[in-house]
């Protein structure tokens, strides 16, 4: 199995192990690839979520305009 040192406590510590069991600090190799992946996530659904605001804005937007255009219609007809 692959140790390294912790920084801050100088004991052995495994590669794949979140903390370092002695002092606490948190392993930088598997916290960086945590985040990462979890923030790939939640960007995704972010992504996702901001698409359907922009669309119903969108919709909210033409309705808006196609009213204006009938209220335009009936007043230069009148």
């Amino acid at each position: 199995m692959m140790q390294k040192k912790c920084p801050q406590c100088k004991n052995l510590i495994s590669i794949t192990a979140p903390t370092c069991l002695f002092c606490g600090r948190p392993n930088k190799f598997v916290t960086n690839n945590y985040v990462k992946k979890k923030w790939d996530k939640e960007y995704k659904k972010d992504r996702f979520s901001n698409f359907k605001i922009q669309i119903s804005q969108k919709i909210y937007l033409l309705f808006i305009i196609i009213g204006i255009l009938i209220i335009l219609l009936i007043s230069l007809y009148k």
